[in-house]
C-alpha cells in the first residue's frame, strides 16, 4: 500500500467514527460543555464543567474499543 492509500484509509475510519463522550479533566464529570456558541469558529474551544467549575481548552474523551 502506498502512502496515499494509507491516508485514505485513516481518513475513512475517522470520518465514520462516532463522536467520543467528553469528560472533565479535573473531576471526570460528563457535565462539560462549550463555554459559548462562538467556540465553533476560528478561536480555540473553551469548555466549562458544571460539576467543578473547570474552564479550559482540554477535555478527556472516552471511546469504546472495537471487538475483533
Amino acid at each position: 500500500m502506498n502512502t496515499l492509500q494509507n491516508i485514505r484509509e485513516i481518513l475513512k475510519t475517522i470520518k465514520h467514527r462516532k463522536p467520543a463522550k467528553k469528560y472533565c479533566p479535573r473531576c471526570g464529570s460528563p457535565k462539560i460543555h462549550l463555554s459559548s456558541g462562538l467556540d465553533y469558529g476560528l478561536t480555540p474551544k473553551k469548555y466549562v464543567c458544571e460539576n467543578c467549575g473547570y474552564r479550559g481548552p482540554l477535555v478527556m474523551e472516552l471511546e469504546k474499543e472495537e471487538e475483533n
